[in-house]
């Protein structure tokens, strides 16, 4: 189904997040989110524009950089688009890490926002 304007639309959101995110004040990445939206960093929770900007500006990092290497979309049954990122990540002088990212975004006002993000490092340890 490549060439839906769902995944369009997806393709466009990452782009900017991640970009925004790597390149500008990360405060500025709040636009991207609904009023209400939800994240969830690592466990931890944060609702609404102002906590998830404030998280994001907190982050203990000078510089970072993601590489994205996988990327998947579908629309939902509700008209939401759902995002699932796959990617490597680059902070500081630290060796690169794996993370994934799942986003949701809903029409809103025109445009799209997202309303749910989910952020993981992918070097958690798993039990024995």
């Amino acid at each position: 189904m490549a060439g839906e304007i769902w995944q369009k639309i997806g393709e466009g959101f990452v782009q900017e997040y991640y970009n925004q995110f790597d390149n500008t004040n990360r405060m500025a990445i709040a636009n991207l989110y609904s009023p209400n939206a939800c994240l969830t960093w690592e466990g931890s929770a944060f609702q609404g524009k102002e906590a998830i900007a404030n998280k994001l500006a907190s982050l203990p990092f000078k510089m970072i950089k993601h590489i994205i290497t996988k990327q998947d979309f579908q629309p939902t049954i509700d008209s939401c688009i759902l995002i699932m990122v796959f990617g490597q990540l680059k902070a500081d002088d630290d060796p690169p890490m794996a993370f994934h990212q799942v986003f949701m975004l809903k029409s809103q006002n025109g445009g799209w926002a997202c309303t749910n993000d989910v952020f993981r490092l992918g070097v958690h340890n798993i039990p024995v």
